[in-house]
């Protein structure tokens, strides 16, 4: 070889493209000339190497791959802005099963027909029977908010996006619609899919009320409703599920757009006796556990209230185990440690006593709210 073709083929110089070799180019020469090419030349690089690339969705447990990981964008900034978004989809399983969430029906009914049936019966989603764009779930703190959309995430096949403030904002003038508008091409791209906006009344508050709003704000608000508002227009199935404790401070337009708002109120007595009985069940005691008193005793409290309250009784057996093991100078080998007593009548008073209600100050609030806004659903008898 020449000098001048040593030159060109070391530096970068116009070479005549060589024959590809078993169907594909030689990618440690593509990978290390990737600095000559154009932007839009980089992107249909990307775009035939995404074969080789992991996707969003599979099907089932098949290693077949049914879309690239990133739809085609017009700009290299709104392709970074999507790849920061990918983060927030949710490939692991939550693992939290219908059957897990105790009452609620009428949430997980309402959810099952937003986004199982859609998919699973299609043909009777058309025209006026279209499923629901979006779903508001409002309560008192612990109710299971949070639980319902796990659930969603665990039985329903869908790409999952966990969306949070954090997600969809950014310090750069700008760039927050642009994570909005990026967010929902991403669902498009990977429906069906469910978009889970927790705590939403952090990121599109009332409108024009506070003086103090700022521009950027007000412009992610408008992105926010353009966004759901078109996807109304669209044939694909992208599902809006949001979350908040705080329904009054939500901007009445997107009270529109969450087409159902579900109240998740305090669990009642039933679930409240069936969340005892998971959690304390009676065969790890000798005691005999009255849970009717439990249920009477606890009127008011949340699901997450009745969790502390059972963690509070389990650990009273512990601590005089602790206290036993402490006061003695001999360190006690791992294997001979002995096993938790059994729970008492006192530790379950004492643990009613040392947990209060935590959610019941506001709920009349948002008894109000769903009279005005919420839902009313009566079932129906089945023929």
């Amino acid at each position: 070889m020449d000098f001048k073709g040593f030159w060109e083929s070391r530096f970068g110089g116009k070479k005549e493209p060589e024959p590809e070799q078993n169907g594909h180019a030689n990618g440690v020469q593509n990978q290390k000339r990737t600095s000559d090419l154009a932007v839009y030349e980089q992107f249909e690089q990307q775009a035939r190497q995404t074969q080789v690339r992991a996707a969003a969705i599979r099907d089932g447990d098949a290693d077949v791959i049914q879309k690239p990981l990133l739809p085609s964008f017009e700009s290299a900034e709104m392709r970074n802005l999507a790849e920061t978004l990918l983060r927030d989809i949710i490939r692991g399983s939550p693992d939290v099963k219908w059957e897990s969430i105790k009452g609620l029906e009428n949430a997980k009914r309402l959810l099952k027909e937003a986004v199982v049936m859609p998919i699973k019966y299609p043909k009777y989603f058309t025209g006026l029977l279209s499923p629901w764009k979006g779903i508001l779930l409002f309560g008192p703190p612990g109710t299971g908010k949070t639980m319902l959309a796990k659930a969603v995430a665990t039985e329903c096949k869908t790409t999952f996006f966990n969306i949070s403030a954090s997600s969809i904002v950014s310090k750069w003038r700008g760039d927050s619609e642009k994570l909005v508008k990026v967010l929902f091409e991403l669902a498009r791209h990977h429906a069906p899919s469910t978009i889970f906006l927790d705590e939403i009344d952090a990121i599109i508050s009332q409108r024009g009320e506070a003086r103090s709003e700022h521009e950027a704000s007000r412009r992610l608000k408008t992105e926010l409703l353009i966004q759901m508002d078109g996807l109304t227009k669209t044939n694909d199935l992208v599902f809006v599920l949001a979350a908040t404790n705080l329904p009054w401070e939500l901007d009445a337009a997107m009270l529109r757009r969450l087409e159902k708002r579900i109240l998740v109120p305090l669990p009642e007595g039933e679930a409240r006796q069936a969340m005892f009985e998971e959690l304390l069940p009676a065969t790890t005691s000798k005691l005999e556990i009255p849970y009717d008193i439990l249920v009477e005793k606890t009127e008011g409290y949340s699901g997450s209230d009745i969790r502390l309250v059972c963690k509070e009784a389990a650990m009273q057996p512990l601590r005089r185990l602790m206290s036993v093991l402490e006061a003695s100078d001999e360190l006690v080998p791992e294997e001979e440690l002995p096993e938790v007593g059994p729970l008492k009548p006192d530790d379950i008073e004492l643990a009613l006593r040392n947990t209060r209600p935590s959610a019941h100050l506001h709920a009349h609030r948002y008894e109000k709210f769903n009279q005005d806004y919420g839902s009313h659903v009566v079932c129906s008898e089945l023929a």
